[in-house]
């Protein structure tokens, strides 16, 4: 047969072997990420860091959670180097399994209770192998994605990886809730038995091993781009990625973290804070259980929240969180049709006003029904805008970079932008809810202002839809 009336070579990686590996890998990261973070919220206050003040408690809780976002650039440059330097495939397998295995390792972890001190000390370890192994796993899942896609469809295929985000929040939260409704709890907004402080808590952790198995046999199937082979052959790989994207594409560092900021911060606000606003007490609530039990109630100190019960609390945001996944998925075609940059635009400006309009949705109300319409309609418009801006990073923030230092490039942007949106959000969130005895609106400004930065950097930066993946291996002028 001539070469001309042969037929097409099949791609290296079937269309449904790179959704998967991308989405599966990606939705067992965050699902322990998540696990996480609902724990950091319900039980390590309790158990790791005890105090007579919660509010302490809670901040210490949420210290922790941000100090894995410290990490997270730290694996972003160990894998983005061997990503960069011998392929994609091993670098995922490599992320993937040191996150299983530091989240099972918290669930079998002693509590205060059992070895003071050590304990907090011992979840802080492994909450930084979490963020080190996340570090990694994102910028190898969407090049995964981005990198095996057809022509014009790399912001669609490059949201897979980006849909892990909310299927790993349901899963997660659906996990707690199932053994919340398994074992017997008290009534009211906390709902901890103890039962479920003593083993209940652990569960979740544990069941990651069970997924990570799965995640894994789905990667150990995938073979190397061709992207990455061509650059490879063209002797365009570096052997120190970090210096070559730093010296070379230090504006594109610049700008895609600062583009990744406002989605970062959004994002931890919707999840953490407002599940730890909304499930704690109202003013009259705690006092009146202080009355009711003679404990003691420091009216001046208390910073109230909704009231909310935590599984009425997580359904509510659940259903906000399908909104996510339905708006990451459509932000794609959008983003393949108009650009990125465009669609980013319009966005982030929505954004900085829903900032501005968190007291407007987050004060309680008289009746508590219209409560709890207003808190329902805030967590899906947040949710929606997240998976507006979400969806396109994983197509946006590779194409800054050329093949030769993408993953490090990438993951580093995206990174760094965890340490300065994600690591310190709930914490400043939880301290402005304090500063204003109660209310919202300066968490809502500290969102705005963040997307007032990620606008300018997205005004700053230029569109990448038509960006050639295939011929744009990096400048050969840079030194090896």
């Amino acid at each position: 047969m001539s070469s001309a009336t042969a037929a097409p070579t099949a791609p290296a990686n079937p269309r449904s072997r790179v959704i998967t590996a991308s989405l599966v890998g990606t939705t067992i990261e965050f699902y322990d990420f998540y696990v996480y973070a609902t724990a950091a919220v319900l039980v390590f206050p309790i158990l790791f860091f005890p105090s007579d003040d919660d509010t302490a408690s809670l901040l210490a809780s949420f210290a922790v959670f941000g100090a894995a976002m410290i990490a997270r650039p730290i694996g972003a440059v160990v894998f983005g180097h061997f990503g960069d330097k011998f392929g994609r495939k091993a670098t995922l397998v490599a992320s993937l399994l040191t996150m299983g295995i530091a989240t099972v390792l918290i669930g079998c972890l002693p509590t205060f209770n059992d070895i003071g001190w050590w304990a907090a000390l011992l979840l802080l370890v492994l909450r930084l192998a979490q963020g080190f192994a996340l570090g990694g796993e994102w910028s190898g899942a969407a090049l995964v994605a981005t990198e095996n896609a057809p022509k014009g469809k790399r912001a669609w295929y490059g949201t897979f990886p980006q849909l892990g985000a909310p299927i790993g929040f349901i899963i997660a939260n659906s996990v707690f809730l199932a053994i919340y409704f398994a074992l017997p709890h008290p009534d009211g907004p906390a709902q901890r038995s103890e039962e479920f402080l003593a083993w209940g808590w652990r569960v979740p952790f544990l069941f990651s091993a069970v997924m990570v198995i799965v995640g894994l046999w789905v990667r150990l199937k995938l073979v190397e781009s061709e992207t990455f082979s061509k650059a490879e052959k063209t002797g365009a790989i570096r052997k120190f990625p970090l210096g070559s994207v730093i010296r070379g594409h230090w504006r594109a560092l610049i700008l895609g973290t600062f583009i990744m900021l406002a989605t970062y911060v959004l994002f931890y606000l919707m999840t953490s804070f407002t599940l730890a606003y909304g499930t704690k007490p109202t003013f009259e609530a705690a006092q009146a259980t202080a009355e009711a039990t003679g404990a003691p109630f420091d009216a001046a100190a208390y910073v109230p929240g909704l009231g909310f019960g935590f599984t009425d609390f997580v359904i509510m945001q659940i259903v906000g969180v399908i909104f996510f996944g339905i708006f990451t998925l459509l932000s794609g075609p959008v983003a393949d049709s108009i650009g990125r940059r465009k669609l980013l635009l319009w966005v982030t400006g929505v954004i900085a006003v829903f900032g501005l309009l968190f007291a407007v949705f987050l004060s309680p109300q008289l009746d508590p029904k219209f409560t709890g319409a207003l808190v329902q309609a805030f967590l899906v418009l947040g949710f929606m805008l997240m998976g507006a801006t979400f969806g396109p990073m994983g197509a946006l923030l590779p194409e800054l970079f050329p093949t030769n230092v993408r993953y490090t490039g990438s993951a580093i942007s995206y990174n760094v932008a965890s340490i300065l949106g994600a690591a310190v959000a709930p914490s400043i969130a939880t301290t402005l809810w304090a500063l204003a005895g109660g209310s919202t609106w300066l968490v809502g400004v500290y969102l705005t202002g963040s997307a007032v930065l990620t606008f300018v950097a997205l005004w700053l930066s230029k569109e990448t839809k038509d960006t050639e993946y295939e011929s744009n291996f990096g400048d050969a002028s840079l030194a090896r």
